[in-house]
């Protein structure tokens, strides 16, 4: 009976399986798709978002900067990429998004290469300028658009797959500190941008707009079991001017900003918060940001697995909470074991909460205006990710600790669940 019982649940897996990555009998392109908006992801975060904490020490060493100044220029592409976010939106709606990739992954690079030969602290601005248009130009925002195209029923799946490039990229951090304590920060930056540029331009190449250009399906399912259940049957989908014009979109991205307030802040300040105020080595420093992005891989599959379960803005509402919680453990932190709970719980709220941002976007209005409609969401949510480093840095030059800032980020985010406890679902009226 045992066996039978094994045997039935065993078909049943492999049912699901085939389901979900191979409805019709092959590997459905959207999981393509999916692996190559990974590898770009995790080249953003590996090479620049999750080790600029690192190029922070060798920058201050070398020309004397204030913490307040460097943190200023990763603000500032922020600031850059939400401005840039509309247009963009409009430009991948319009043309695609593998054309736009493409451009992106070359600005990149040559970012990367010009950041190598900065000099003084305008020439280390403009580079950045460079690396900002590039890195959004060629990642998350593009590649979601075709994403949230292809997918409907496994839309939260999909985009969590995706993002786990960008948690393995945290995770192997260790590795760019090994090369910047090896080589130096100039010729590490150097060749990174080499590797973008060789490796992103074939991935860029693999990702696709929509399915029914190439005579595929969205889910790749069949007409007869092809109906949505993202809760959007018979409804039409929002424009920007009708998205914009609920408060689902200002409550979405103001939470999504407040909870971008904590994720940059750690993404800049975490290693000189852990090397100066708490005397961890570097290497060691290094590997908190392995733990970090790894608790933030396994719950991104996690948050997958939810989204597509259970009300996603609930998910949000428990997820902001747990930032909250994990700043302060983090701003009174004395020992590594505190370093290690924040890690943990940052980690895990981060992940699960990541794949939901766009989930719920998409299931809120729909496909077609998606990449405007995340454009004029990223001029919102760009203000978390552009003063989390300004806001802590201040407080940490002013009161030489970072105590204060992270208390208040922490603060910030308990503010943003609000948000998400308000953004309920809107209704098109055509």
């Amino acid at each position: 009976m045992l066996l039978e019982d094994s045997d039935a649940v065993e078909r049943l897996a492999v049912k699901q399986l085939k389901q979900t990555f191979a409805p019709s009998g092959r590997l459905f392109y959207g999981w393509y798709i999916v692996a190559s908006a990974g590898g770009l992801q995790m080249l953003a975060s590996l090479l620049w978002m999750q080790s600029y904490g690192a190029y922070v020490i060798f920058l201050q060493q070398e020309f004397g900067w204030s913490k307040t100044l460097v943190a200023g220029a990763f603000a500032l592409t922020r600031i850059e990429s939400g401005v840039l976010g509309p247009l963009q939106g409009y430009w991948v709606d319009r043309y695609g998004p593998r054309a736009i990739l493409r451009i992106g992954v070359v600005l990149f690079g040559l970012g990367f290469m010009v950041f190598s030969q900065v000099t003084n602290l305008w020439t280390f601005y403009a580079a950045f300028a460079v690396i900002a248009v590039g890195s959004s130009l060629g990642g998350f925002a593009t590649v979601m658009v075709a994403i949230v195209n292809w997918f409907d029923r496994h839309r939260s799946k999909a985009v969590a797959f995706s993002q786990v490039g960008y948690a393995i990229g945290g995770m192997a951090v260790p590795m760019v500190v090994i090369a910047l304590e090896a080589f130096g920060w100039r010729t590490t930056a150097f060749y990174s941008g080499v590797l973008v540029i060789l490796l992103g331009l074939p991935m860029a190449q693999m990702v696709r707009h929509r399915p029914s250009d190439y005579g595929d399906r969205v889910d790749g399912l069949l007409p007869e079991v092809a109906a949505p259940i993202t809760g959007r049957e018979n409804l039409t989908d929002f424009t920007a001017r009708q998205a914009m014009a609920t408060s689902a979109f200002w409550l979405i991205s103001l939470g999504h900003a407040a909870a971008l307030l904590t994720v940059s802040a750690v993404m800049v300040h975490l290693v000189p918060h852990l090397t100066e105020g708490l005397g961890f080595s570097l290497s060691t420093a290094a590997l908190m940001v392995t733990l970090v992005t790894g608790c933030q891989l396994v719950g991104q599959l996690l948050g997958g697995v939810l989204g597509d379960r259970f009300d996603k803005r609930w998910i949000c509402v428990a997820c902001m909470c747990a930032h909250t919680g994990g700043l302060l453990i983090l701003a009174f932190a004395d020992d590594w074991a505190e370093v290690v709970s924040f890690a943990v719980l940052h980690g895990f709220a981060w992940g699960i909460r990541g794949p939901l941002m766009v989930a719920l976007r998409a299931d809120y209005f729909g496909a077609a205006s998606f990449g405007t409609i995340m454009g004029f969401s990223s001029l919102i949510v760009m203000l978390g990710m552009s003063f989390g480093p300004i806001i802590a840095a201040l407080f940490a030059d002013y009161f030489g600790n970072y105590q204060i800032g992270l208390t208040v980020l922490a603060l910030t985010a308990l503010a943003g669940s609000l948000c998400f406890v308000g953004a309920r679902r809107p209704v098109s009226e055509g």
